[in-house]
């Protein structure tokens, strides 16, 4: 069994580059997911920020009420001391006054502490809109971009594949076998050329008997990956 050099070069070649579109071909949808799931997170991230906004909001607005309705309360007991009937009944006021004051000034100093921290997580909400647009507008350019090159990538993978049955159709009738079986199996990686007497793909050395074989043309695998030995362009069977 015997096959042109030249042959196994030119359908090395071909494999190569048919593998190296279809794979920019199929990273496209996966940029497009990628970039999508980007766009997800971002807003994903942003509706948190607003929804644990929101929520503080409540408890701030909730604090501030009850601070209003405390102090509503110490008013009415400062009346009710002012007309005290008994000494016991004057001081009972007057504690509770003092207790309830004191509370106010700890839920006082609890919606200062509130209104800073809201403070500080409005501003986080530009910055959370900002990741949102930079997201959207990365998939909208990788969207425009993949459209583009799409349609040229699908030009030359019709174009390979047609160079490729051609180049197998040259193939040995008793070759062909052999090599679909390979190709089925690694695809690209089907083929590899001698280089310093060494498989290219797996860099085994060869034998002697191996490369004499492939200088006079004859179909060699490389017995450690299996792959279709081939010599290099500036290389003549002697």
């Amino acid at each position: 069994m015997a096959v042109n050099a030249v042959a196994l070069r030119e359908l090395h070649r071909i494999h190569r580059q048919l593998s190296d579109l279809r794979e920019r071909l199929e990273s496209g949808p996966k940029q497009v997911r990628s970039r999508t799931a980007g766009v997800a997170q971002a807003e994903e991230q942003l509706a948190k920020i607003q929804a644990d906004l929101k929520a503080n909001r409540v408890a701030l607005d909730q604090k501030q009420l009850q601070l209003k309705t405390a102090e509503g309360k110490v008013v009415d007991l400062k009346v009710k001391l002012n007309q005290a009937n008994t000494n016991r009944e004057y001081q009972a006021l007057k504690d509770q006054i003092a207790a309830d004051e004191m509370a106010g000034s700890v839920l006082a100093d609890e919606i200062l502490e509130a209104m800073e921290k809201l403070d500080g997580m409005k501003a986080l909400v530009p910055e959370a809109e900002g990741r949102v647009t930079k997201a959207k507008e990365e998939l909208t350019k990788i969207q425009q971009q993949i459209r583009a090159e799409e349609e040229m990538l699908r030009t030359d993978v019709k174009r390979l594949e047609k160079e490729l049955a051609e180049a197998e159709t040259a193939l040995p009738e008793d070759f062909r076998a052999l090599y679909q079986r390979v190709v089925n199996a690694k695809g690209e990686d089907a083929m590899a050329v001698v280089e310093g007497g060494s498989c290219g793909g797996c860099y085994q050395q060869l034998t002697s008997n191996m490369v004499n074989e492939i200088n006079m043309g004859r179909v060699v695998l490389c017995k450690s990956c299996g792959r279709v030995l081939y010599l290099p362009e500036d290389t003549r069977p002697r």
